[in-house]
């Protein structure tokens, strides 16, 4: 019979290196990545986040006529949840031993989304539409990527791509009750 290699490292070995290692914090032997590079990768996700949260703020305050009241609590609600994303994704980049890049004059660079001030509400939610349907293509990506070598940053992304494509439908059934397709069949095909 053959043997095979034991399903955990030795108990031992784990912990030598759990000691020697401690500076580095979350980041054990078993990470199969560059922190470097993921932390690179994050910074850009969190900048994406912070350019919807100011763009979906500045459409909150700015939504005129007469859908106005439940549009800019829908924009009000998606610049939390995009708070709350930045934080989670700022978070991991600290376990990661990275920083959170929180620089305002690199942030639209940095940044996959556009922030794009719009003129009347349709316009508005039309650019969240853009920029939700930005982060989910550029989230899928970053999974991928992460694949299994980062688990605990591919679950965060998914959770988040999760709650992004909640947004893009929540922007899409916005124009269809602003502007109801003209078809009559609806917007979904």
């Amino acid at each position: 019979m053959a043997t095979s290699k034991p399903f955990l490292t030795d108990v031992k070995e784990l912990r030598k290196r759990a000691r020697a290692n401690m500076q580095r914090g979350a980041v054990t032997e078993s990470y199969e990545l560059d922190p470097k590079v993921v932390v690179d990768v994050l910074n850009q996700a969190l900048a994406t986040e912070i350019v919807c949260v100011l763009r979906y703020k500045r459409h909150f305050f700015a939504a005129r006529g007469l859908n106005k009241d439940a549009v800019a609590q829908e924009f009000l609600q998606h610049a939390n949840e995009e708070q709350q994303h930045a934080d989670r994704i700022s978070e991991r980049i600290t376990q990661l031993g990275g920083e959170p890049d929180l620089n305002p004059a690199t942030l639209t660079a940095r940044s996959h989304s556009e922030y794009v001030e719009a003129s009347d509400l349709v316009a508005m939610i039309k650019e969240n539409l853009i920029a939700e349907r930005i982060a989910i293509e550029s989230y899928t990506e970053i999974i991928r990527f992460l694949g299994n070598r980062d688990v605990t940053t591919r679950r965060l992304m998914e959770e988040i791509l999760g709650v992004e494509e909640e947004h893009a439908n929540d922007m899409l059934d916005l124009i269809e009750e602003i502007q109801p397709s003209s078809n009559g069949k609806g917007r979904r095909k």
